[in-house]
């Protein structure tokens, strides 16, 4: 049969096959090149326009990086490999049960989102897509978790931990001071300046998210051991010149970094013997979750932290019953005018 075949038809000479590949492999290089070509000139934009636009943290820029780098690779997995301007509605709910079926949780998701949404918010602000496939697509339900904190008692527990005889233990507890009495941000601690320090007047200024700068009150117990460290320590040390103006450096005269601080926090948290998760950003729950207990005033304290949302701060209020109820018959008009007219009506009837 294949012997008719050839003698009857005319079968592609060596030539003709070579072009034949050549055209295809062409076609398939071409076609490849473009695809994985096209994702990262998008997300080195988006990385542009997060640092120079948004003013973001490098910190932050990364992390909404590592969520598109997942959506490119989701993308280079399925049949179409869509670019991100081809991208689709379903393609993104396909990408969120891909990531439910990998085991994230529904917070991984959301926050995942949160960064998808934000690239194709960019892609539709310079034009390069006609419709936002982000748009309709809802956040996976994300039960609100309260954050550690700890009590009084117990950061004094923690605080009695440091050994102030030797240089890092000076260090240690200005750092556990500053972190308590200011609620910053580890980023916000470990970048603090000497020029931003006004303790004459009690105050401290911090670069939070997005560069944006707000004055923190600081309080005398953390002035005095800081200002024990800088004199004591700090200013008998060889600091390297990209650091002189930071305010804690480790023993090689450089600036601390994050994970340090964290391993200081995790140590003397087992040492005191405090089972809870504990980390830098508890101090900053502890901080915000005493003011509010005390009384302070919710959007005081969403200054303090540098929140933009006042509901974010909210999360703070998780006081028990017996606190609420007590705060608003202490504080409500009508409950104070009760009070009054019992106490009136008891001394009249002696």
């Amino acid at each position: 049969m294949f012997r008719n075949y050839v003698q009857t038809n005319n079968l592609p000479t060596k030539t003709t096959f070579k072009t034949i590949f050549t055209r295809f492999k062409t076609y398939f290089v071409v076609n490849l090149t473009e695809y994985l070509l096209n994702w990262p000139i998008y997300i080195q934009h988006f990385k542009n326009y997060l640092r120079l636009e948004r003013s973001m943290s490098e910190n932050s820029i990364e992390a909404y990086v590592r969520d598109i780098e997942k959506l490119n690779q989701f993308a280079q997995l399925s049949k179409h490999q869509p670019k991100p301007e081809t991208i689709t509605d379903r393609d993104v709910i396909d990408f969120l049960e891909y990531l439910n079926d990998i085991g994230l949780s529904s917070t991984s998701q959301a926050r995942i989102l949160s960064g998808v949404k934000s690239f194709y918010k960019y892609l539709a602000i310079e034009n390069l897509i006609q419709t936002d496939p982000t748009q309709l697509i809802e956040s996976p339900k994300v039960g609100r978790k309260l954050p550690d904190t700890l009590s009084f008692p117990e950061i004094e527990q923690i605080l009695e931990m440091i050994d102030v005889s030797t240089p890092e233990g000076t260090r240690n507890r200005a750092i556990l001071e500053v972190l308590y009495s200011c609620g910053m941000r580890v980023s916000e601690l470990i970048d603090l300046k000497l020029t931003n320090c006004y303790f004459d007047i009690g105050f401290v200024r911090v670069f939070g998210k997005g560069r944006k700068v707000r004055l923190i009150p600081i309080g005398n117990d953390a002035i005095k051991y800081t200002k024990i460290y800088l004199e004591n320590i700090r200013n008998h040390q060889e600091i390297k010149e990209e650091s002189e103006d930071i305010v804690f450096l480790n023993r090689r005269g450089k600036q601390l970094s994050r994970v340090m601080i964290f391993l200081i926090i995790k140590d003397l948290a087992e040492r005191a013997g405090i089972q809870k998760n504990i980390s830098p950003h508890t101090f900053r729950h502890s901080f915000a979750t005493h003011l509010i207990e005390g009384g302070a005033d919710l959007r005081a304290v969403q200054e303090m932290l540098g929140h933009e949302s006042i509901t974010t701060t909210e999360i703070y209020t998780h006081l028990d019953s017996v606190y609420l109820e007590e705060t608003m018959r202490s504080f409500h008009p009508r409950e104070n005018r009760k009070s009054a007219v019992n106490n009136y009506q008891s001394a009249t009837s002696k």
